[in-house]
């Protein structure tokens, strides 16, 4: 007589006359090893997709997600396995994946859940499977558990300090120290946290910097990421950027604001959200000003978002969580705050409140997304009360600018309802073009001439150029083009002579602003930004691995000048060139660097 412990049947129609028999086949594991090849492709495919991961991001996101979900369907009703063995993997399954959630470190729960632990496991589990899939059904399916609980469990070794712009986590061994845990601990015997800790600024030298400030803000004093400064030398190799200095910072993605020897910009720290000043000369802090709030973002990471704004004697500054401050610059004290959250009534937005401000005449201005009519505000420069409001979409991360379109001067702002203008002394919308978009709009509307404004656009969708005209006192826009062939999501593109460059989908290009059409592509430097340095015909490229590389403005070719490694991890914050004088930050370090001047190069070569 047969053990039919032993017994083995290999027929995959599964027929049979024995429910002996029936109840040992072989697994059908062909679906797993199919789902398994799909979470490869949706990870690491839509790099390759037209628009990149900037149109595709919630393949590489979710898609392996789904897999592991189709993984279980596939083991509960198709695996042919015994119903015991169905019920003891999927409880198994599930078991090691709560464990692992409650043990892991909390920056892999959420995005990390989804991305890696989840994927990990299941992978396991069907390459288990698949390789014992003749095995005795306990020997074969306790295996396969045990290998899931060791995928799920590598993910209690790491922690996540967010993604990169092509949706990899930042990962790192859990017990290692972050970058601003360090800067933490070096900071420990300093003063007490949301108080300013020097006497503040020379105050000599402080009164004509602030009234004329070099760089008062995001992207320059027009925010259109032109710096106008002497020409710069290109041959890096003989004459490369001499380092001044290189100090920590906290996390943040902002980037600098600056006047006189004197820089601006916010970080985390610990708890406590901080706007600090910098010796731009030696990178000394001269004061910082906290206040105790904290964005933890998954995907983005920690920290503010936004860049301050010097004004009217004043700096003002958008914390991540909706702090709208108005500080002595300094000194760093507090003259007014608000809460954005509460004026505009909204939550926090799920990257945070990250719109720079914009002060003119005597108003500041800053989006805030919130419902009816408050999603433009406008604060007094002077009490910090409420002096008008507007609708302005609900999904934005742009940041309100003042331009000068068909004769009448306009604040800006693009959001996901599409382009507003409204009048800076009232608030009464002037232009509302109608273009809506199902998620955020990340960038800021670029103005070419006197009447036509570039809309750039995330997720696939590309870029559009309207022409605005006034008839009888009205203004109005007409599309002239719209191409999917600058999606720039949330990395900068300056103009050139005619040509827009900037990152799309992950590649470098130049578009044609008459036609929409592309000239070129190519070179990759993640989700960097970008700076036009107007007199040398030039771009800087601060790429997102660190580097610094410096292209020629040229619609004929990409062609890279110059690079050089300018700061070590993830760079999404934006560059500045005042003078021969670089400034670069990220989440961890903040540099300055001395850029070579052509016309020193030239002198040099006469003598």
């Amino acid at each position: 007589m047969n053990d039919p412990l032993q017994e083995k049947i290999s027929d995959s129609s599964g027929s049979g006359d024995s429910s002996c028999a029936a109840k040992f086949r072989t697994l059908r594991t062909w679906p797993a090893l199919l789902l398994v090849v799909l979470v490869v492709m949706a990870r690491y495919g839509p790099a390759y997709m037209e628009g990149g991961l900037s149109g595709n991001w919630m393949i590489a996101v979710f898609g392996p997600l789904l897999c592991c979900l189709l993984m279980l369907i596939w083991w509960l009703t198709a695996s042919r396995a015994t119903w015991k063995e169905r019920v003891f993997g999927f409880l198994g399954l599930i078991a090691g994946l709560a464990v692992t959630l409650a043990l892991v470190h909390p920056t892999m729960r959420g995005p990390g859940t989804a991305y890696l632990t989840a994927p990990m496991g299941m992978i396991l589990f069907a390459l288990s499977a698949a390789w014992l899939a003749k095995g005795r059904p306990a020997i074969r399916t306790g295996f396969a558990v045990l290998l899931a609980f060791a995928g799920f469990g590598y993910s209690m070794l790491l922690r996540n300090e967010g993604m990169t712009g092509d949706y990899v986590m930042d990962t790192h061994w859990r017990w290692t120290t972050s970058a601003e845990a360090t800067l933490l601990a070096a900071r420990s015997s300093e003063s007490p946290a949301g108080t300013t800790k020097t006497n503040g600024l020379n105050a000599a030298m402080t009164s004509e910097a602030l009234a004329n400030p070099e760089w008062p803000g995001f992207r320059g004093a027009d925010r259109t990421a032109r710096s106008r400064g002497p020409q710069i030398a290109t041959n890096w190799s003989a004459q490369p950027p001499r380092q001044l200095w290189k100090i920590p910072v906290g996390p943040a993605w902002s980037s600098f604001a600056v006047a006189g020897n004197y820089l601006f910009t916010q970080e985390q720290r610990g708890p406590m959200e901080t706007v600090v000043c910098y010796d731009a000369n030696t990178g000394r802090e001269v004061w910082n000003r906290q206040i105790e709030t904290r964005l933890d973002d998954p995907l983005g990471g920690p920290g503010p978002r936004a860049t301050p704004t010097i004004a009217n004697g004043g700096l003002f500054v958008t914390g991540a969580t909706g702090m709208f401050l108005r500080l002595d610059p300094a000194t760093g004290a507090i003259l007014w705050q608000q809460d954005l959250k509460s004026v505009a009534g909204r939550a926090v937005p799920m990257w945070g409140f990250a719109a720079s401000p914009l002060v003119t005449g005597s108003v500041a201005i800053v989006y805030a997304g919130g419902p009816g009519d408050k999603g433009l505000l406008a604060f007094d420069v002077g009490s910090g009360t409420l002096r008008w409001s507007a609708a302005a979409g609900n999904d934005s991360y742009s940041s309100a600018q003042l331009n000068t379109i068909a004769g009448e001067e306009l604040v800006l702002l693009l959001s996901n309802d599409g382009l507003l203008g409204v009048d800076p002394a009232n608030g009464k919308v002037r232009l509302n073009y109608e273009w809506k978009f199902k998620g955020y709009r990340a960038l800021q509307p670029s103005v070419v001439g006197d009447d036509t404004v570039l809309m750039p656009t995330a997720m696939n969708t590309g870029t559009r150029a309207i022409r605005i005209k006034k008839t009888n006192g009205q203004l109005a826009a007409e599309e002239l083009w719209t191409s999917r062939q600058l999606k720039p999501d949330f990395t900068d593109f300056v103009i050139h002579q005619s040509h827009a460059y900037g990152i799309d989908g992950g590649i470098f290009t130049c578009v044609d602003l008459k036609t929409g059409e592309r000239k070129w592509k190519g070179g990759r430097y993640g989700k960097g930004q970008v700076l036009l340095l107007e007199n040398s015909g030039l771009l800087l490229v601060s790429a997102e691995d660190g580097r610094v590389v410096l292209l020629r403005a040229d619609p004929g070719e990409h062609a890279e000048a110059a690079s050089f490694a300018a700061l070590e991890g993830k760079t999404w914050n934006h560059p500045v060139v005042v003078g021969d004088r670089l400034y670069v930050r990220n989440a961890q370090e903040a540099a300055c660097y001395q850029l070579p001047l052509a016309e020193a190069k030239t002198t040099a070569a006469r003598l």
